[in-house]
């Protein structure tokens, strides 16, 4: 186990990752994993306006150089969706690809020095059923923008989480021409995918081969044969990477950052807008992974963010994309079964030698086939078990759920988010308010007194709570105000307390204090790490 701001156990422990029990479910995994990035890694470089080159070495570089330092378990990094308007504008206003590189590297620079800082520790704040919505958000969206590649028609990118479409449409209009414009060759390619998923694992004998590995294989298969019929896959229903003809082409995608443009304002804005959209991205797929983590393991964010800020500054030298932890392939990675790291690493190097030795090949797999396997990835996400859970922990916790979803579903992820936590927060501190105080009425003789107990901690936000109850009591009564299990009470609720003791008599009020300082100092919680050391 980790602690959210400590390190892992090990740089990289061979005994746990290469173990025959954790490699027989990594290595399925992350064939999963591969075959998930590949489209979308292309499909986020197309609508970037970056060379598709771009796209599949930046999924290499999160899953070999970010996986292997990262503390998650099962998170995978690469380019992501949510930075597609940010990256076309930027290679747009800066000039040329190679001055775009130079911000993506000091984004990097600037990610690690948050890390250093500790900024991960943002992370902790996420409220869980905001957290919660996002995932189930993520998966309405995999399935709704999966289907219109399901059924043949592409018109827009693979990886858009966006409502709103670059080619003038959004989610819901795109899924209504879909119908009309249905392939279906598609069609039975993705329904032949989505019963092998859902009734290949069933037969153990036969659960040796991956569901996944066997949907592409019977896709590729099905492509072919439907070659010259009706129902023949037009050119962009395929998968689409560049060709490498030889070792010198294949440098010679490479691209360096134009450093002479380091004194550009223009630069240094667009890193920092890359470091901090990327690092909210990333900090928000881990939390989410570790929520969906069967083995519950917790991430340690400082040391995420130092991994993508190493990530992105090798990207920004060679000639990739900014990265960050994307939920899509993390989720994909979780719902394949891995179970370490491995499966991470594993994936980028499946995207490399994909690129190197059998890029034709890889070219003949039907997006179709590979939107099944999303299909199924967004229903385990969005799983009706889920709402009802959510539904049962009460309505504080219902409705920032749904809010989240909905936001998301409607803008995008950060924006989305954005509106949840609003909400979540809202009911945080309606709920911290009212749990200020704990009253027990006693009796004194035939008096009845009046005991507050005031909580561990009374902040500023529950001033309002505590005014309006000491207003509120009854004339002529006894009261007694408790601070015995108080640790801290804040500067404005001592004056509300002192002032209503003082001027208690004008309404026949008897105020005592118990145990009630005049004065409280904040308390620092103790490094309980340095404390055992």
């Amino acid at each position: 186990m980790q602690s959210k701001q400590g390190g892992a156990t090990g740089f990289f422990d061979f005994k746990q990752y290469l173990s025959p029990q954790n490699l027989k479910k990594d290595l399925p995994a992350s064939v999963v994993v591969f075959l998930v990035a590949l489209p979308l890694c292309l499909g986020i470089a197309l609508a970037s306006g970056a060379p598709l080159f771009a796209g599949l070495l930046t999924g290499i570089i999160g899953g070999l150089v970010t996986g292997m330092l990262s503390g998650s378990q099962l998170s995978v990094a690469g380019p992501a969706a949510g930075l597609t308007v940010i990256v076309l504008n930027a290679i747009n206003g800066l000039g040329s690809y190679d001055t775009f590189l130079l911000a993506v590297f000091l984004a990097g620079v600037i990610q690690i020095i948050l890390g250093v800082i500790k900024a991960g520790t943002i992370g902790n704040y996420f409220p869980s059923a905001v957290i919660e919505g996002m995932l189930a958000a993520i998966g309405i969206i995999l399935i709704m923008k999966q289907f219109p590649h399901a059924v043949g028609y592409d018109a827009d990118f693979e990886g858009d989480e966006g409502f709103v479409q670059t080619d003038q449409h959004n989610t819901f209009s795109e899924i209504m021409i879909a119908f009309s414009k249905i392939n279906y060759g598609a069609v039975i390619i993705s329904a032949i995918s989505i019963a092998l998923l859902l009734y290949w694992p069933k037969v153990k004998k036969l659960a040796i081969v991956p569901a996944p590995l066997l949907v592409v294989v019977a896709g590729i298969i099905l492509g072919l044969a439907f070659n010259g019929t009706d129902m023949a896959l037009r050119d962009k229903q395929f998968v689409s990477i560049p060709i490498v003809g030889s070792t010198s082409e294949f440098f010679g995608l490479f691209k360096s950052p134009n450093f002479a443009a380091i004194t550009n304002k223009q630069v240094w804005i667009t890193a920092g807008t890359l470091a901090i959209v990327a690092s909210l991205e990333t900090l928000l797929s881990v939390e989410a992974v570790d929520k969906i983590d069967p083995i519950k393991r917790v991430t340690p964010t400082n040391r995420e963010l130092l991994a993508q800020g190493t990530g992105n500054m090798i990207s920004g030298l060679l000639g990739g994309l900014p990265m960050t932890a994307v939920i899509v392939r993390s989720s994909a990675n979780v719902n394949a079964g891995a179970r370490t790291k491995v499966s991470a690493i594993a994936h980028g190097f499946f995207l490399l030698i994909s690129l190197l030795t059998i890029p034709t090949v890889i070219n003949l797999i039907p997006l179709s086939c590979l939107a099944a396997i999303l299909l199924m990835t967004g229903y385990k996400l969005a799983r009706i078990a889920l709402f009802k859970h959510m539904w049962h922990k009460g309505l504080s916790q219902f409705i920032p759920f749904v809010v989240t979803i909905v936001a998301v579903v409607f803008t995008d992820l950060l924006i989305g988010v954005g509106i949840g936590m609003a909400v979540g927060i809202f009911y945080l501190l309606r709920t911290n308010m009212n749990n200020s105080y704990f009253y027990q009425i006693e009796s004194n003789g035939r008096k009845k007194v009046i005991r507050l107990r005031l909580a561990e901690e009374v902040s500023f936000l529950n001033k309002a709570a505590i005014q309006v109850t000491l207003s509120n009591l009854p004339k002529e009564t006894e009261v007694i105000l408790d601070g015995t299990a108080s640790r801290y009470i804040d500067p404005d609720v001592l004056e509300i307390i002192h002032n209503f003791k003082h001027n208690a008599y004008t309404k026949g009020i008897i105020v005592k204090l118990e145990n009630i300082k005049e004065r409280y100092d904040l308390l620092k919680n103790k490094d309980l790490s340095k404390e055992l050391k």
